[in-house]
């Protein structure tokens, strides 16, 4: 491995098991002085692993880290901040009926010469905490459950680059912002006086606006340190998964469209809706495309009764239904891929089959009783069509790599046998593999007859695989495009609310 002159941290022959299963093998690593490094690697591959041993989550079996030249043991987050390291995880950590200004200091809160913490100390702390890191759309007064996802992900990053004097952890920090430039901003000038910051990123344009060296780690082991201005994406896909990039890239789908609707809203209203009519049909992958705050996790949200409507309706299969909660979606037919995993998607302290198989428990159960081995069969039937390996099955979901996670997730949903899915960001943090593997999963799903409606956040996703797509701005139905019109340049004017030469009056709704 190459190592970097006047590194601030280095890692050699890392190796890390849980039992018999290998998360790292003789892994190495070499960070800069006021260098920004990027850790690249399919889901599974360790990088999680590796981030946990530097952030003092977990220890390793074997191998040595230093920084500034000195052991580093990490023994938990704490210990890892006093040395100067902390951590913005991908999965967000910050506890939601918790304070902006608790979550920003715990866990040393400001005090009175009492000892009695002092809340005005607290608040102006947290303040300060807010205007150095540029976020204006938060009170330290908020409670965290009231934040949407981009405005925690923030604090979360906020909070992390507070407490890092040596090394700040970035793990998939952009997979809920809207807007990077605004981190971005904050890594070069913290890098500018030196800091040091470690990337996890599967967005190779991020990676490159924003590092000069990248780790590439593949099946637990360092397989690469290499410059980027050198290695091309093809290079650097390689190294990740051991094939070219698109080279098992399904074939796209032909489209099944018929008149037939699956799903019909009607003039939807209720919070940040403001009159939402779509029409999916069945056997279509309608995308939906908004910027952060327009409306569109209300909807979805209101379609599974999640969000409560004021006015309007929403028919299945042409018959009105009221829908309180997602148990009623499913005896509808419509099964729910949430956006957070950790907190929504994902019952951590079970098996990967048990979470898999929940829905359908009283199918597969007898007398009432299910056994482990009943869950790994039923799980198996769905496991291979989101290419979920077989031997996760027993292992707890929560130590699953964040894609692996998402491929479980729709492996339930589509247990369910509903013939509809509602996916909102299903790839969100995931690597380029595991995006291949659910696209493959949601074509199949629609070619079989099936009806996908899915937001996504990212739009070459969006113009890579709907059938048609609807701009959500100003929580109602902006625009709508279909077929080869799905282009990037003209969904981009319809997010901010324009029309540009290539958004013609055809695809211009209650402009």
């Amino acid at each position: 491995m190459l190592l970097v002159a006047s590194s601030r941290l280095t890692a050699t022959g890392i190796a890390k098991s849980y039992g018999a299963t290998v998360a790292l093998d003789n892994v190495s690593l070499s960070i800069a002085s006021g260098q920004v490094h990027a850790l690249l690697g399919e889901n599974g591959a360790g990088k999680s692993t590796l981030v946990k041993i530097l952030s003092g989550v977990v220890r390793p079996n074997t191998g040595a880290i230093r920084l500034e030249q000195k052991l580093y043991e990490p023994r938990s987050i704490l210990d890892a901040r006093q040395f100067g390291v902390a951590t913005a995880f991908q999965e967000l950590s910050l506890p939601p009926n918790l304070l902006v200004y608790q979550a920003l200091l715990l866990p040393k809160l400001p005090k009175t010469l009492a000892g009695i913490v002092s809340k005005p100390r607290c608040e102006d702390a947290a303040d300060d905490i807010l205007k150095r890191h540029n976020i204006a759309d938060v009170s330290v007064r908020d409670r965290i459950s009231d934040l949407s996802l981009a405005q925690r992900q923030r604090l979360e990053i906020a909070r992390a680059m507070n407490h890092a004097t040596s090394l700040l952890v970035l793990d998939e920090p952009t997979a809920a912002l809207t807007d990077v430039d605004w981190l971005f901003s904050l890594i070069r000038e913290r890098t500018s006086s030196g800091l040091s910051v470690l990337y996890i990123s599967h967005r190779l344009a991020e990676v490159r606006q924003l590092c000069s060296r990248a780790t590439v780690l593949r099946n637990g082991r360092s397989v690469a340190d290499v410059d980027l201005v050198q290695a091309t994406d093809s290079d650097i896909f390689k190294m990740m998964v051991g094939r070219s990039e698109g080279a098992e890239r399904p074939a796209s789908r032909k489209t099944l469209h018929n008149d037939t609707l699956a799903l019909e809203l009607s003039e939807l209203r209720g919070s940040k809706l403001n009159g939402v009519s779509l029409g999916l049909r069945k056997g279509e992958i309608l995308g939906v495309a908004g910027l952060e705050g327009q409306g569109q996790r209300e909807m979805f949200r209101s379609i599974v009764g999640l969000e409560a409507i004021t006015s309007g309706s929403i028919s299945v299969s042409g018959a009105l239904q009221s829908i309180g909660n997602p148990g009623v979606a499913l005896k509808q037919g419509i099964a729910f891929v949430p956006e957070e995993r950790k907190v929504d998607g994902i019952f951590p302290s079970l098996s990967t089959a048990c979470n898999i198989v929940v829905p359908i428990f009283s199918q597969i159960s007898t007398a009432g009783l299910i056994t482990p081995v009943q869950e790994s069969e039923a799980a198996q039937t769905k496991s291979g069509s989101v290419d979920l390996s077989l031997r996760y099955l027993d292992f707890a979901i929560s130590d699953l790599s964040g894609g692996n996670q998402q491929k479980a997730i729709l492996a339930r949903a589509l247990i369910t046998g509903a013939p509809t899915l509602l996916l909102y960001d299903p790839t969100r943090g995931v690597d380029v593999g595991t995006k291949e593997a659910i696209y493959a999963a949601i074509r199949d799903f629609a070619a079989q007859g099936g009806s996908v409606l899915m937001y996504s956040s990212e739009l070459p996703e969006i113009v890579q695989l709907a059938d048609r797509c609807l701009v959500i701005y100003g929580g109602t139905v902006f625009a709508e495009f279909s077929g080869d019109d799905i282009q990037e340049e003209a969904l981009v004017a319809a997010l901010t609310g324009h029309h540009g030469d290539k958004l013609g009056a055809e695809h211009r709704i209650n402009a």
